[in-house]
């Protein structure tokens, strides 16, 4: 149970990649099952080749955000719809990812030094401590994504994917904000990739597969439950719907179920998680919520002194 959640907080990192591109710019970017293993890829092999373990990890992120601004620029300059985009630098990362590996399909990491090594050696991983240890380290990501968010640059991206003619109206250019998140997207895809590699002692070429998935349950399921009102709420919810997503697939294992079916089960989550929100009861609670919500506006705005004499 203990190595699920970490590795759910490892995760999150990738579900908070996904959340900036499907959340925030709108943008159907299917990059993600392939930069996930570039970040992987780079890192075990700079590892391998006697590379500090922290400037592995820092390239793992850099080497995400050239797939990701490789999807911007053919969107963008090319003028190529944003899913097939997505779907020609996945399949080129590919070749690429095995090029960047030595043409093998697996790196074992289980003898080299990684991020992780101190845990280890401190008999701390796989303990509360390393879980704590592990979510100081995806807060410092939340708190810098929300930062980011809430900056000139967050707030026109986050426009961008509003309402695009009206940012444009005011003179931001929303290709640019488009290729910078996805750069900073799929940076974070790659960031998690180098750390669940260095987690579980291997690059595999095929890790990344299907891990769209995985990060819109992760996204979906999270914000279902934990809600969305905010981007502080909304980032904490993705967080918590990657953890509450590893758990599952952990529970269902240990049920005896069949490793091969865990696609079918992330399959399973969305569905129900798109679903379940739309049902009668639900429904009522969201509008409910957001009478109430509308009735405590109004109240703030007739007991404002300063909106009282403006309306005088």
């Amino acid at each position: 149970m203990i190595a699920g959640i970490e590795l759910g907080l490892l995760y999150a990192v990738m579900a908070l990649g996904v959340y900036l591109t499907f959340r925030v710019l709108d943008f159907p970017d299917l990059t993600v099952d392939q930069s996930f293993t570039t970040g992987a890829a780079t890192t075990a092999m700079i590892i391998l080749g006697g590379g500090n373990p922290w400037l592995a990890t820092a390239a793992g992120f850099v080497t995400g955000a050239l797939a990701g601004l490789i999807t911007g620029l053919l969107h963008t300059k090319a003028h190529i719809n944003g899913l097939l985009a997505g779907i020609l630098t996945m399949t080129a990362l590919y070749s690429i990812n095995l090029r960047v590996m030595d043409g093998k399909a697996n790196l074992s990491l289980l003898r080299e030094d990684t991020v992780f090594t101190p845990l280890a050696e401190l008999g701390v991983q796989g303990t509360w401590i390393g879980i704590a240890l592990f979510l100081a380290g995806v807060a410092v990501v939340k708190v810098l994504l929300d930062w980011f968010l809430y900056t000139d640059a967050g707030l026109a991206m986050q426009a961008t994917g509003d309402n695009p003619d009206m940012i444009r109206s005011f003179g931001v250019n929303t290709d640019h904000q488009k290729m910078l998140g996805l750069c900073l997207s799929n940076g974070l895809v790659g960031l998690a990739g180098s750390l669940v590699a260095q987690y579980q002692g291997f690059a595999d070429i095929g890790m990344g597969i299907g891990l769209i998935v995985v990060g819109l349950a992760s996204v979906i399921l999270g914000q279902g439950l934990f809600g969305s009102r905010t981007v502080v709420v909304a980032t904490l919810a993705v967080i918590l719907g990657s953890i509450v997503y590893r758990l599952v697939i952990t529970v269902a294992l240990q049920a005896g179920l069949n490793p091969s079916d865990m696609k079918l089960i992330s399959a399973v989550l969305v569905v129900l998680a798109l679903v379940v929100p739309q049902l009668q009861f639900f429904r009522r609670r969201r509008e409910k919520h957001q009478a109430s919500e509308a009735a405590r506006l109004v109240d703030e705005l007739t007991d404002n002194p300063a909106t009282e004499k403006a309306g005088a």
